[in-house]
């Protein structure tokens, strides 16, 4: 088996494994996409959807929230972490208010300049927003691509642009999806599930130390 066929056999047990992957997030519009990845930063979805919608409720959309003040929002999502993402929610929207018409832009380098948000927020809210072909690397996807041996990057960014030309770009928003649900569900961070992997048989960590390190 080829280098290249070895990475197509899993990325089609994937698909096949997760075929109802999607946001574990909820929200329902473009400005609660933005609110609540901003939130996802170093904390479990299951929380955000926790918090969420309260804060939806308080602030519908982006004119309400730019109005918000950081005394009355961080009580609200400090369980979140991070005391600045209050603000930076905040200043986003305020930037959005004056610069976007109160839309959340569409565009990776105009969502990159709002305060909160880097490249792996930017494409979450890309593609699950806007629809728009997309695929974000987060702590789950980067750890499941270089132990499965899909890539071996050093950095979020360079695994982008690895998985980006050995995915189809039609498939890069369900793919992102995949790779989250094998690393949340199997390939975890700590003791992963190696005997519950379908990919075991062409998974890189597994054949090089007989388990995922």
């Amino acid at each position: 088996m080829t280098e290249k066929e070895r990475k197509q056999r899993i990325l089609q047990s994937l698909e096949e494994t997760y075929p109802e992957a999607g946001p574990e997030l909820h929200f329902t519009n473009p400005y609660e996409t933005l609110v609540a990845t901003i939130l996802s930063a170093q904390c479990t979805d299951r929380q955000v959807n926790r918090v969420t919608p309260a804060v939806f409720a308080r602030y519908p959309d982006v004119a309400a929230m730019a109005e918000a003040t950081v005394e009355e929002l961080q009580p609200m999502v400090q369980s979140c972490g991070f005391r600045n993402k209050a603000g930076n929610i905040i200043a986003a929207c305020k930037i959005i208010r004056e610069q976007h018409g109160g839309e959340v832009p569409s565009s990776l380098e105009a969502l990159t300049e709002l305060p909160g948000v880097g490249r792996k927020t930017a494409n979450v809210v890309l593609s699950n927003a806007f629809g728009i072909p997309a695929f974000a690397v987060d702590t789950h996807v980067f750890r499941v691509c270089n132990r499965l041996g899909l890539c071996t990057t050093s950095t979020p960014e360079k695994t982008e642009a690895e998985m980006t030309k050995l995915i189809p770009m039609e498939k890069w928003g369900r793919a992102h999806h995949w790779l989250i649900w094998h690393g949340r569900r199997i390939c975890k961070a700590q003791h992963p599930l190696c005997d519950q992997c379908p990919m075991i048989e062409w998974c890189r960590e597994y054949r090089k130390n007989g388990r995922s390190e």
